[in-house]
């Protein structure tokens, strides 16, 4: 087999492979004396036919079928002999196919960029952290309440924080549009679900009222077709109905698994989960400003082919977002509004790849054990979920992946300056918020 390699620009290579023709044919006649044994044709005995019948009655689809395995077979054996690590798969553009000569093809493909990584001690970063103090504590047991809310209807005018049943007809230019109008639908006022001004003109009003508001979609609205344009809606009120909150008592408390204790323990369940969402949310703000930061370092250039499996997986993402994908046209969310978030993924992936190929990090088998045992412990039976985590090799390896990248941020952040925060409460817990061009990142990077 004769190869040779061309860089045509960046990453992409040329590889022209040459087969000699005797292999071809060898293997060719491998497959046909093989299907010989098993063919039936009238006239023969079963494994009787002679080659030539054989040859010339299944010769050419024998012939491209082995060809097509010879192209695969050699493409991945050329790029072992000239030691290349390539990006997605191949571009093969045949060359030569004739019968009785050498088999000739071109593989167009993109390897893997040579990484250089950045001078962790010179990356800076900052640790949050926070104290949670008794109002805290207090607003979260609110929260908690509001999780359990129920519903009266109000004979009164509406306010903020009532729930409304409304009939509603938007229209736009005169005509109604897709998506502005609904009938019984209901809205918390105050959720800010609505445009500005839709929420705020059914306060003061009471069930039964029919009236219009003349509204104005906001200038950098979602839909450009609608953006900074006047419209009127037709609102019906069916039903005003005021939030209930349930009463603070020992009820409240089991709904919650605090059997005893009264208001002390419970007050103490609540923070010791606080506590533990504030963990969480320190290392994961910690865990972005580390990949912010090793994006910035690196400059590398990105495999086409890795960044187009990274957006269909976004985009699959994002069909079950919107309810499982069903009648959803996949056309309708383009390459363009996942590009952004892909390539950094795809960064970041290569990054972190490459310092435990570097490091020789592994997964520790201890912090995999914890992980498992602090998902287990969820469950009524958690030595059983530890016995079915190690039963199962695929879940086993999420779970050891996601230890491993742990353990290379915890390199990283013990390498670099770190200095720290304290904040309140509400601003450490509060989600970072995201460029408008890039979707959040993921729970898996996170």
């Amino acid at each position: 087999m004769q190869v040779s390699v061309e860089t045509t620009q960046g990453l992409e290579r040329k590889m022209t492979i040459a087969v000699p023709s005797d292999q071809v044919d060898s293997a060719v006649n491998n497959r046909l004396q093989e299907a010989a044994r098993n063919v039936k044709l009238n006239g023969f005995r079963q494994g009787k036919v002679p080659f030539k019948v054989i040859k010339s009655k299944f010769g050419a689809g024998v012939r491209q079928e082995v060809v097509g395995e010879l192209m695969s077979q050699s493409f991945y054996q050329a790029i072992d002999q000239e030691s290349l690590k390539p990006a997605g798969q191949p571009s093969i553009d045949p060359k030569n196919l004739k019968e009785g000569e050498d088999l000739e093809f071109v593989a167009t493909f993109q390897v893997y960029p040579e990484i250089t990584l950045p001078d962790f001690s010179k990356i800076e970063l900052e640790r949050l952290g926070a104290e949670i103090t008794d109002t805290d504590v207090d607003e979260m047991i609110e929260t908690l309440r509001e999780q359990r809310q129920t519903w009266e209807t109000a004979e009164r005018a509406a306010v903020s924080k009532d729930m409304v049943n409304i009939d509603f007809v938007g229209r736009l230019d005169g005509g109604e549009f897709e998506g502005g109008s609904a009938k019984g639908t209901n809205l918390v006022l105050g959720s800010e679900k609505m445009i500005p001004g839709f929420e705020a003109g059914i306060e003061g009003r009471s069930a039964g009222d029919i009236f219009t508001l003349d509204l104005k979609f906001p200038e950098k609205y979602h839909n450009k077709d609608f953006a900074d344009k006047e419209v009127v809606f037709e609102i019906t009120l069916n039903s005003v109905s005021e939030q209930v909150l349930p009463k603070i008592d020992d009820e409240f408390y089991k709904s919650f698994g605090v059997e005893a204790g009264g208001d002390e323990a419970f007050r103490e369940e609540v923070t010791n989960n606080m506590r533990r969402e504030l963990k969480t949310a320190s290392r994961n703000k910690l865990k972005t400003k580390v990949m912010d930061s090793l994006v910035d370092a690196v400059e590398v250039e990105i495999p086409d082919a890795l960044v187009a499996g990274e957006i269909e997986q976004l985009r699959q993402q994002a069909l079950q977002q919107f309810g499982g994908g069903q009648n959803i046209d996949a056309n309708m969310l383009p390459d363009e509004l996942f590009k952004v978030q892909a390539a950094r993924r795809v960064l970041l992936g290569l990054l972190l790849g490459e310092i435990i190929q570097q490091r020789e990090l592994k997964a520790d088998p201890t912090k995999v054990r914890e992980a498992i045992e602090e998902l287990a412990s969820t469950y009524e039976s958690p030595d059983d979920v530890v016995n079915w985590y190690y039963g199962n090799k695929e879940q086993l390896a999420t779970i050891e992946s996601s230890v491993l990248e742990d353990q290379v941020f915890d390199y990283i952040i013990e390498e670099s300056l770190v200095t720290e925060k304290q904040v309140n409460y509400q601003e450490l817990i509060k989600p970072e918020e995201k460029p408008a061009a890039a979707d959040a990142e993921t729970e898996s990077e996170d």
